[in-house]
């Protein structure tokens, strides 16, 4: 017994103080990594970063130093650093080949919070998807269709695709097209278009809408109109012009032309 408390002993002086060491490390080390982060995250507030990107950032470099901060207290115990680094950096490539796809969206993420080409409700069309943005997170994008769906889109897509927003500017264009036979009157059914945009107050006055023939079709006459409305006007704007031209070519006796087909049958005999 004696044997054994002289060797807990020895131990104990050898290691003891660089034991309490480490603990005081750990324990320094860990309120100093919450301050630096604190102040870190103060600084980008002040940068106006987004609070998505900032919380990201900031949950990233607490526990890059409290990995510093375990190390050196390791150190201090006189465990060989250099193996502990060494495993730390194989498990981070393993996980980060694990996890590429991820990352992927994970750095696209911050490129959409850095890059802002939308905003949480901004109307936009990505990926063929059109919606209003209902939320932006590190790894996908989150949009409400007209619909009401919700449609996740991961930002890696994101950012490969074209990104269409409608939000930028107040005004945008519809761009509608009727078609009329060859024997009406062109004049006449401009006129028409012209007065049926002119009177929706949902109508921009400046830039002024367009009425004007697009092309001469196998069987119709195309006339493009070309209002310009706000966004949320976009769908119910262009219901109520194609009512409305609906009804007044007929009052006006304006033909609209739909495919038809002859059909001639041979008496074999």
């Amino acid at each position: 017994m004696s044997i054994i408390a002289e060797t807990i002993q020895s131990w104990a002086v050898a290691y003891g103080f660089k034991l309490m060491g480490s603990i005081a490390i750990f324990i320094a080390g860990r309120w100093l990594a919450h301050v630096l982060v604190n102040g870190f995250k103060k600084l980008l507030e002040k940068a106006q970063v987004d609070q998505t990107l900032l919380s990201f950032l900031g949950n990233v470099l607490y526990y890059l130093l409290f990995a510093i901060v375990i190390i050196i207290a390791l150190g201090n115990l006189g465990v060989p650093t250099t193996s502990v680094v060494a495993v730390l950096g194989a498990a981070t490539l393993a996980v980060g080949l694990a996890l590429q796809d991820s990352l992927g969206n994970l750095a696209a993420g911050v490129m959409i919070i850095l890059l802002r080409p939308y905003r949480l409700s901004d109307f936009v069309e990505i990926n063929g998807e059109a919606g209003y943005v209902s939320d932006i997170q590190i790894f996908h994008t989150t949009l409400t269709t007209l619909d009401n769906k919700t449609v996740f889109i991961p930002n890696s897509d994101v950012m490969s695709s074209n990104i269409i927003n409608y939000s930028k500017t107040e005004w945008v264009r519809l761009d509608l097209v009727y078609g009329i036979g060859y024997e009406d009157d062109l004049l006449k059914a401009k006129r028409i278009l012209s007065e049926i945009v002119q009177a929706d107050k949902r109508v921009a006055e400046d830039p002024s809408p367009v009425v004007a023939v697009q092309g001469l079709a196998d069987s119709s006459v195309n006339l493009a109109v070309r209002p310009y409305v706000k966004v949320s006007d976009m769908v119910p704007v262009s219901f109520t012009i194609t009512e409305q031209v609906k009804l007044r070519f007929d009052a006006e006796g304006i033909s609209i032309p739909f495919p038809q087909r002859d059909v001639h049958l041979f008496n074999a005999n």
